[in-house]
């Protein structure tokens, strides 16, 4: 969207002037198609004029305005779910022997991110894999992106929607035990504190929530950043009564839409919150230096600087050396820092920077470098190497470990964490570019192998990009690669090859989400594909909402007590969806 002077328009002149600039086919700030956007209610854009991403648009707007706008492109009000979707009684829980060998997986991931789940707990093997088969579909009403990652604990899912809602399921039947209305989109996977009591997760306006895990009830709630850009689009970690919360900011986008936008003020970093209270207890940001006044830009618009460096992912936990490892974006105007694009470590209790270890120096970037008005782009030509993942965390053997990190340039690093991140080795994988190499982190197994996928998204190109390798965790060596099918889904808009989702790893088993609404599974040995679902179709939910799946991007699959779930649906240049799927040996 650009904001101009209001002046009196027809909604559809509106739409035009102040949004179409954006959201036009082959944008490449990411913003959701004009089909896209006419998929979710009126209300939900209003929201995002309002109080959400496009508040940088909104307050440029009157109140009639933006409900002008919403109304024009938005649908009516949102399918209700019906009321036999909700369970017939409250979930059991269990307790003693029973519950230290439930099948969970809690979370992200488990403290040192391997995302892997081991044989007992996962459920499934390299044998029975192949047999998965759809048990229940759970569509989210009112929104055209499925983004949240599940956590499963307890016999409940627990997963966040685009509009806020938090949902506590029944594993096996996709029932619902209640429902949370946060105050923004959740994206983060909610993590359950070990005595199954609260359920805690953040928004996409910077707050963080402590539910009750059983009901639903608020115990508290607090910003973990003041910044009226402030993010929370890495899932917490939780550890010794300690909420350990990464914070990014929307600064870079609002830059491209608005050439008055002072640029750029926000700055990433890591929150420790009491986790009985939301007390914070330290704050670590990724940027030393406050930002101060460093001149003005072409249209006379004050900049800001330094700034960025977000920290887009959960963070890494060093449970032995009592250290965090956080990985950071770039900065979003000049000057550049020496921590954008890096690992960065933090001592556990007291927030202290131990050492960083950058990997791109001087990259400056926000999205009006590929935006029409280039204004606010601090840097031409520009990089954007973001580090999307906080790496790694691998014993081998000997009392030596390593930390594996990647970014979007394509290459992956392995780092010494008890030698301030010395580089062991690195391995270029992939292209990268703005939406290429790699972005949303790999997994690793218990043989000494890391998984990670590829990105490689060009636009107009959905054959281009995507596959998946395998390497050597001591040394780096690639031993396989498996490129990406070509996409069933060329003649959809939003469709690519491309594979920048999160991998997750079973004994015997990677699996891995794609562009293409593909969740497919590749047995660990060789990188041969055993299964594979196409998400990009119609559903009939459990919850009697009107599902579809699509583009799987930034959402990780999660494999528990025999079975697998994955969010399907990303809006903006991708191919929207809004369904949660389920899925078991025994299907139905």
């Amino acid at each position: 969207m650009t904001a101009r002077a209001a002046t009196a328009q027809t909604p559809d002149a509106l739409f035009q002037t102040r949004c179409a600039g954006c959201h036009n086919a082959g944008n490449a700030v990411g913003a959701p198609l004009p089909d896209t956007l006419r998929q979710m209610t009126w209300q939900a854009v209003l929201t995002a004029l309002e109080t959400g991403k496009m508040t940088g648009i909104g307050d440029g707007l009157s109140t009639a305005e933006r409900e002008a706008i919403a109304k024009y492109i938005g649908t009516a009000e949102s399918q209700p779910i019906l009321p036999s979707s909700k369970c017939s009684a409250a979930p059991q829980r269990r307790t003693g022997s029973a519950a230290s060998n439930r099948p969970d997986w809690n979370g992200w991931s488990d403290a040192a991110n391997t995302r892997f789940q081991p044989a007992r707990p996962a459920g499934l093997t390299r044998q029975t894999t192949p047999k998965l088969k759809l048990k229940w579909a759970f569509g989210f009403p009112g929104v055209t992106t499925a983004f949240g990652t599940p956590t499963v604990f307890d016999g409940r899912v627990f997963v966040g929607a685009a509009d806020g809602t938090v949902y506590s399921l029944d594993a096996r039947t996709g029932c619902i035990y209640w429902t949370y209305a946060a105050v923004a989109g959740v994206r983060t996977s909610p993590v359950i504190g070990s005595d199954g009591r609260s359920a805690y997760f953040g928004d996409l306006r910077g707050n963080v929530y402590a539910l009750d895990a059983g009901t639903g009830a608020l115990l508290w709630k607090v910003r973990a950043d003041e910044h009226p850009l402030a993010v929370i689009t890495g899932s917490p970690k939780l550890d010794s009564g300690r909420l350990y919360v990464p914070v990014s900011g929307r600064d870079e986008s609002i830059a491209a839409t608005n050439s008055a936008y002072e640029c750029c003020t926000f700055r990433g970093s890591v929150v420790a919150l009491d986790a009985a209270t939301g007390t914070r207890i330290w704050r670590a940001y990724s940027v030393l230096g406050v930002p101060k006044l460093t001149g003005q830009n072409k249209a006379g618009t004050r900049t800001w600087g330094p700034s960025g460096a977000a920290v887009w992912s959960s963070p890494t936990l060093d449970l032995q050396k009592r250290v965090m490892y956080a990985g950071t974006g770039v900065n979003y105007s000049n000057p550049p820092t020496e921590t954008s694009d890096a690992i960065l470590a933090f001592d556990l209790d007291s927030g202290r920077l131990l050492w960083s270890r950058q990997f791109t120096a001087t990259d400056a970037y926000n999205f009006a470098c590929v935006g029409q008005d280039k204004t606010n782009c601090p840097r031409d030509p520009f990089i954007d190497a973001d580090l999307g993942n906080s790496g790694i965390l691998r014993s081998l053997g000997g009392g030596k470990r390593i930390l594996i990190a990647s970014d979007k340039s394509g290459m992956v690093y392995g780092l010494d964490p008890d030698r301030e991140g010395k580089i062991l080795w690195k391995q270029k994988i992939a292209s990268g570019g703005v939406n290429g190499g790699t972005m949303w982190g790999g997994a690793s197994d218990d043989q000494g192998m890391a998984f990670i996928g590829i990105s490689d998204f060009t636009a107009g190109k959905p054959e281009v990009g995507g596959g998946l390798f395998a390497l050597k965790l001591a040394t780096g060596e690639k031993l396989w690669r498996t490129p990406a099918p070509k996409p069933s889904c060329l003649a959809i808009a939003g469709c690519s090859a491309a594979q920048p989702a999160p991998v997750t790893v079973i004994p015997g088993v990677a699996f891995l989400g794609s562009w293409d609404g593909h969740i497919r599974a590749y047995e660990t040995k060789a990188g041969t594909i055993i299964w594979d679902f196409d998400t990009v179709q119609d559903f009939q939910a459990v919850n009697g909402v009107k599902a579809h799946g699509g583009s799987i991007n930034s959402m990780a699959p999660t494999v528990a007590g025999g079975m697998l779930y994955i969010t399907s649906g990303y809006s903006g240049t991708a191919m929207p969806g809004n369904v949660l799927l389920a899925f078991s040996v025994d299907g139905q």
